[in-house]
Protein backbone atom coordinates (compact mmCIF):
# COMPACT_ATOMS: atom_id res chain seq x y z
CA UNK A 1 0.00 0.00 0.00
CA UNK A 2 1.34 3.41 -0.94
CA UNK A 3 0.98 6.12 1.70
CA UNK A 4 -0.38 9.43 0.55
CA UNK A 5 1.68 12.62 0.84
CA UNK A 6 -0.76 14.28 3.30
CA UNK A 7 -0.45 11.27 5.59
CA UNK A 8 3.33 11.41 5.45
CA UNK A 9 3.29 15.12 6.21
CA UNK A 10 1.06 14.56 9.23
CA UNK A 11 3.26 11.72 10.43
CA UNK A 12 6.38 13.85 10.06
CA UNK A 13 4.76 16.70 11.98
CA UNK A 14 3.72 14.33 14.78
CA UNK A 15 7.21 12.85 15.04
CA UNK A 16 8.73 16.31 15.03
CA UNK A 17 6.39 17.41 17.81
CA UNK A 18 7.19 14.31 19.85
CA UNK A 19 10.89 14.99 19.45
CA UNK A 20 10.53 18.55 20.73
CA UNK A 21 8.49 17.45 23.74
CA UNK A 22 10.93 14.70 24.68
CA UNK A 23 14.06 16.69 23.92
CA UNK A 24 16.78 15.87 26.44
CA UNK A 25 17.41 19.61 26.81
CA UNK A 26 13.84 20.41 27.91
CA UNK A 27 13.28 20.71 31.63
CA UNK A 28 10.67 18.58 33.39
CA UNK A 29 10.51 20.25 36.79
CA UNK A 30 10.57 23.78 38.20
CA UNK A 31 12.06 24.41 41.62
CA UNK A 32 10.64 27.36 43.53
CA UNK A 33 13.41 28.15 45.99
CA UNK A 34 12.90 30.18 49.17
CA UNK A 35 15.66 31.27 51.50
CA UNK A 36 15.55 32.50 55.08
CA UNK A 37 17.21 35.95 55.23
CA UNK A 38 18.73 35.54 58.70
CA UNK A 39 20.52 32.34 57.69
CA UNK A 40 21.59 33.66 54.30
CA UNK A 41 23.06 36.78 55.85
CA UNK A 42 24.85 34.82 58.54
CA UNK A 43 26.80 33.21 55.69
CA UNK A 44 27.11 36.21 53.41
CA UNK A 45 27.70 38.88 56.09
CA UNK A 46 24.73 41.08 55.22
CA UNK A 47 22.24 42.76 57.55
CA UNK A 48 18.68 41.66 56.83
CA UNK A 49 15.69 43.60 58.08
CA UNK A 50 13.30 41.02 56.66
CA UNK A 51 11.59 38.43 58.83
CA UNK A 52 9.79 36.38 56.17
CA UNK A 53 10.88 33.80 53.60
CA UNK A 54 11.95 35.45 50.35
CA UNK A 55 12.42 34.11 46.85
CA UNK A 56 15.82 32.82 45.86
CA UNK A 57 14.73 31.75 42.40
CA UNK A 58 12.66 29.68 40.02
CA UNK A 59 14.95 27.02 38.61
CA UNK A 60 14.28 24.49 35.85
CA UNK A 61 15.91 21.12 36.51
CA UNK A 62 17.88 21.15 33.27
CA UNK A 63 20.22 23.76 31.86
CA UNK A 64 22.27 26.67 33.15
CA UNK A 65 23.05 29.89 31.23
CA UNK A 66 21.09 28.76 28.18
CA UNK A 67 21.28 31.98 26.15
CA UNK A 68 24.06 34.44 26.98
CA UNK A 69 22.84 36.86 24.30
CA UNK A 70 19.41 37.28 25.94
CA UNK A 71 20.22 40.20 28.22
CA UNK A 72 18.24 41.15 31.29
CA UNK A 73 16.20 44.32 30.86
CA UNK A 74 14.42 45.65 33.94
CA UNK A 75 12.17 47.87 31.80
CA UNK A 76 10.40 44.69 30.64
CA UNK A 77 9.29 43.92 34.21
CA UNK A 78 8.73 47.47 35.42
CA UNK A 79 5.21 46.70 36.62
CA UNK A 80 6.56 43.82 38.73
CA UNK A 81 9.31 45.78 40.48
CA UNK A 82 7.38 46.76 43.65
CA UNK A 83 6.58 43.10 44.30
CA UNK A 84 10.08 42.00 43.24
CA UNK A 85 11.67 44.37 45.75
CA UNK A 86 9.57 42.92 48.56
CA UNK A 87 9.29 39.24 47.61
CA UNK A 88 12.53 38.68 45.71
CA UNK A 89 14.98 41.17 47.22
CA UNK A 90 18.71 41.21 46.72
CA UNK A 91 19.75 40.72 50.34
CA UNK A 92 23.34 41.72 49.61
CA UNK A 93 22.59 44.85 47.56
CA UNK A 94 18.96 45.92 48.12
CA UNK A 95 19.09 48.80 45.64
CA UNK A 96 20.58 46.70 42.84
CA UNK A 97 18.92 44.61 40.12
CA UNK A 98 22.04 42.45 39.87
CA UNK A 99 20.48 39.47 41.64
CA UNK A 100 17.54 39.37 39.20
CA UNK A 101 19.94 39.70 36.28
CA UNK A 102 21.95 36.77 37.62
CA UNK A 103 18.84 34.62 38.09
CA UNK A 104 17.54 35.47 34.60
CA UNK A 105 20.81 34.61 32.86
CA UNK A 106 21.43 31.44 34.83
CA UNK A 107 17.89 30.03 35.12
CA UNK A 108 15.37 32.21 33.31
CA UNK A 109 16.92 31.72 29.90
CA UNK A 110 16.56 27.95 30.41
CA UNK A 111 13.02 28.14 31.79
CA UNK A 112 12.19 30.17 28.66
CA UNK A 113 12.41 27.01 26.54
CA UNK A 114 8.77 26.56 27.54
CA UNK A 115 6.25 28.81 25.79
CA UNK A 116 4.65 29.61 29.14
CA UNK A 117 7.89 31.25 30.32
CA UNK A 118 9.42 32.51 27.07
CA UNK A 119 9.86 36.14 28.06
CA UNK A 120 11.36 37.95 31.01
CA UNK A 121 7.94 39.16 32.07
CA UNK A 122 6.43 35.67 31.93
CA UNK A 123 9.31 34.18 33.89
CA UNK A 124 9.44 36.72 36.71
CA UNK A 125 5.66 37.10 36.99
CA UNK A 126 5.19 33.32 37.18
CA UNK A 127 7.83 33.05 39.90
CA UNK A 128 6.02 35.72 41.91
CA UNK A 129 2.65 34.07 41.27
CA UNK A 130 3.90 30.69 42.54
CA UNK A 131 5.62 32.31 45.52
CA UNK A 132 2.37 33.98 46.61
CA UNK A 133 0.33 30.87 45.84
CA UNK A 134 2.57 28.70 48.03
CA UNK A 135 2.74 31.36 50.77
CA UNK A 136 5.32 29.32 52.64
CA UNK A 137 5.94 31.85 55.42
CA UNK A 138 2.26 31.99 56.39
CA UNK A 139 1.84 28.21 56.33
CA UNK A 140 4.81 27.63 58.62
CA UNK A 141 3.53 30.25 61.05
CA UNK A 142 0.00 28.83 60.91
CA UNK A 143 1.31 25.52 62.19
CA UNK A 144 3.58 27.09 64.82
CA UNK A 145 6.87 26.69 62.96
CA UNK A 146 8.25 30.13 63.77
CA UNK A 147 11.75 31.59 64.19
CA UNK A 148 12.77 30.82 67.75
CA UNK A 149 15.63 30.06 70.08
CA UNK A 150 14.18 26.60 70.57
CA UNK A 151 14.99 23.71 68.24
CA UNK A 152 12.64 21.81 65.95
CA UNK A 153 12.96 18.28 64.68
CA UNK A 154 13.40 17.91 60.95
CA UNK A 155 10.21 15.82 60.79
CA UNK A 156 8.21 18.65 62.39
CA UNK A 157 9.14 21.07 59.60
CA UNK A 158 8.92 18.57 56.76
CA UNK A 159 5.63 17.20 58.11
CA UNK A 160 3.91 20.58 58.12
CA UNK A 161 4.93 21.28 54.52
CA UNK A 162 4.21 17.78 53.24
CA UNK A 163 0.81 17.53 54.96
CA UNK A 164 -0.34 20.95 53.79
CA UNK A 165 0.83 20.86 50.17
CA UNK A 166 0.62 17.11 49.63
CA UNK A 167 4.14 16.88 48.20
CA UNK A 168 7.65 16.40 49.54
CA UNK A 169 9.77 19.55 49.72
CA UNK A 170 13.54 19.71 49.74
CA UNK A 171 14.75 21.34 52.94
CA UNK A 172 18.31 22.60 53.22
CA UNK A 173 20.39 23.66 56.18
CA UNK A 174 23.77 25.03 57.14
CA UNK A 175 25.88 22.51 59.00
CA UNK A 176 28.22 24.59 61.19
CA UNK A 177 30.52 21.63 61.81
CA UNK A 178 30.46 17.89 61.67
CA UNK A 179 30.07 17.62 65.44
CA UNK A 180 27.63 20.50 65.93
CA UNK A 181 24.59 19.80 68.08
CA UNK A 182 22.19 21.39 65.59
CA UNK A 183 21.85 22.51 61.99
CA UNK A 184 20.48 25.86 60.82
CA UNK A 185 17.42 26.06 58.59
CA UNK A 186 18.26 28.01 55.43
CA UNK A 187 16.44 27.08 52.24
CA UNK A 188 13.22 25.33 51.22
CA UNK A 189 12.39 24.16 47.71
CA UNK A 190 8.86 23.47 46.48
CA UNK A 191 8.61 21.81 43.06
CA UNK A 192 6.20 22.01 40.12
CA UNK A 193 5.73 20.15 36.87
CA UNK A 194 5.65 22.00 33.50
CA UNK A 195 1.92 22.69 33.99
CA UNK A 196 2.71 24.36 37.35
CA UNK A 197 1.14 21.56 39.37
CA UNK A 198 2.81 20.73 42.68
CA UNK A 199 5.30 17.89 42.46
CA UNK A 200 7.55 15.96 44.85
CA UNK A 201 11.09 17.33 45.01
CA UNK A 202 13.89 14.80 44.81
CA UNK A 203 15.99 14.54 47.94
CA UNK A 204 19.20 14.30 45.96
CA UNK A 205 20.19 13.96 42.34
CA UNK A 206 22.07 15.44 39.43
CA UNK A 207 20.51 18.84 40.12
CA UNK A 208 22.54 19.11 43.33
CA UNK A 209 25.73 18.78 41.29
CA UNK A 210 24.58 21.40 38.80
CA UNK A 211 23.79 23.79 41.62
CA UNK A 212 27.14 23.40 43.37
CA UNK A 213 28.18 26.89 42.26
CA UNK A 214 24.83 28.53 43.06
CA UNK A 215 24.84 31.51 45.41
CA UNK A 216 24.58 30.47 49.05
CA UNK A 217 26.19 27.13 48.16
CA UNK A 218 26.75 26.57 51.89
CA UNK A 219 23.27 25.02 51.98
CA UNK A 220 22.92 21.24 51.80
CA UNK A 221 20.16 18.77 52.55
CA UNK A 222 19.25 18.76 56.24
CA UNK A 223 20.17 15.81 58.42
CA UNK A 224 16.90 14.08 59.36
CA UNK A 225 18.22 13.09 62.79
CA UNK A 226 19.73 16.36 63.94
CA UNK A 227 17.81 19.23 65.64
CA UNK A 228 17.02 22.24 63.45
CA UNK A 229 17.56 25.82 64.55
CA UNK A 230 15.26 28.35 62.85
CA UNK A 231 16.98 31.65 63.72
CA UNK A 232 14.97 34.79 64.45
CA UNK A 233 15.94 38.14 63.01
CA UNK A 234 18.99 39.28 64.95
Amino acid sequence: MRLSSPFLLCLAAALSSAFVISSPHMWTKLILTHHWPSTFCAMEHCHPNISYWTLHGLWPDKGIDCNSSWHFNSSQIEDLLPDMEKSWPDLLNPSSSGFWKYEWHKHGTCAARAASLDSQHKYFSKALELYHKVDLDSILRKFDIIPSEKYYTFSQIEGVIENFYGVKPKIQCIHPSKNADAQILGQIEICFDPDFTLLDCEKQGDWDKLMAAEKASGFSVCDHDKPVYYPPLS
